[in-house]
């Protein structure tokens, strides 16, 4: 059956050159297999060849049978940067995925990259990605610098994403508080998916999907705790005036209508995101090539859902 592989990542070689040859806030150097360390707060990643060589990465796509990968940077974002130079990476980020959907034609498809620290900046590129570039829409980090993706200053992103009728992936980043988990690799094995969890809840309460219902969000690593916490967001909303400030309705409800990919390979966990937002708002994910991320075992943990391998995301993706 065919696969869409929704969450996975790619640094273009003109970016990390870009990192490189600087002014950049982001660390580079080079480990002892000559692969690129990209260094920011609380955690690092290694581009492995994977990462960075479209063309083997294309051969390990036909290796698994996986059709096509939407494919989208990943931490630290270009919003860790000074403002101009964020919205120059960005700019250069979906240049370079742009080439790479024309050249590898149906194998490849980007969600751009935004200079989130300049929301004016973002509202223009997401414009140029999605009319000009041709983008289905961008990925959003859960924090940007520690400021919410709930705050005043997004809503023109987010009302041209709604004229656009776009896809917001939210992808999380390093929380407040990353100090306290700079051991054991807690930032990202903890840290990321209670992010997601509180950028999710926030963008709620906040009113943004009631007030811009045609954007399709996609939150990464299984929703993080959503599918568990919904109850809890409920009672709150039952309980608390402030948390029906701005939505008419329980907070499930809307988070129900959010989509969730399956970095989290385990079945069980799995089969309770499909019970809370059903099967069809469940789309694959693999987080490759992360090190945390694997291929085969997006594959094995959603068996013989083809709904979830393909046919969720080609519907929002418009494929």
């Amino acid at each position: 059956m065919p696969i869409i592989d929704f969450h996975n990542h790619y640094y273009p070689p003109a970016y990390l050159d870009a990192l490189r040859t600087g002014p950049s806030a982001v660390e580079v150097t080079i480990d002892e297999d000559g692969n690129p360390r990209i260094f920011y707060p609380g955690d690092y990643n290694i581009c492995v060849p994977g990462h960075r060589d479209i063309d083997y990465r294309e051969q390990v796509l036909i290796e698994h049978g996986v059709d096509t990968q939407v494919i989208t940077l990943t931490t630290p974002g270009t919003h860790v940067e000074a403002a101009a130079t964020a919205a120059r990476f960005a700019a250069l980020v979906n240049d370079a995925f742009a080439h790479v959907m024309e050249t590898k034609r149906g194998r490849f498809i980007p969600l751009a990259t935004l200079p989130l620290n300049d929301p004016a900046a973002s509202v223009r590129e997401l414009d140029r990605a999605c009319r000009q570039l041709h983008f289905p829409g961008a990925c959003l980090f859960s924090n940007v610098n520690g400021t919410g993706l709930n705050e005043p200053q997004y809503l023109p992103l987010y009302e041209l994403a709604n004229d656009l009728d776009a896809v917001l992936f939210i992808h999380p980043t390093h929380p407040l508080g990353v100090e306290a988990m700079t051991d054991f690799w807690l930032m990202p094995l903890v840290g990321f998916l209670m992010d997601t969890t509180l950028a999710a809840a926030k963008l709620v309460f906040s009113g943004i999907p009631e007030r811009y219902p045609r954007i399709k969000f996609v939150l990464g690593h299984l929703g993080g705790a959503i599918p568990y916490l919904a109850e809890r967001l409920d009672r709150g909303f039952e309980a608390f005036s402030e948390c029906r400030a701005n939505i008419p309705r329980p907070p499930s409800t809307y988070l129900k209508e959010f989509y969730f990919d399956t970095v989290n390979f385990d079945p069980k966990s799995i089969q309770l995101a499909i019970d809370f937002a059903g099967i069809d708002h469940i789309v694959a994910g693999s987080d490759y090539p992360h090190q945390i991320g694997s291929i085969p075992k997006m594959i094995a943990s959603i068996g013989d859902r083809a709904d979830i391998f393909a046919a969720n995301a080609a519907r929002i993706l418009k494929l």
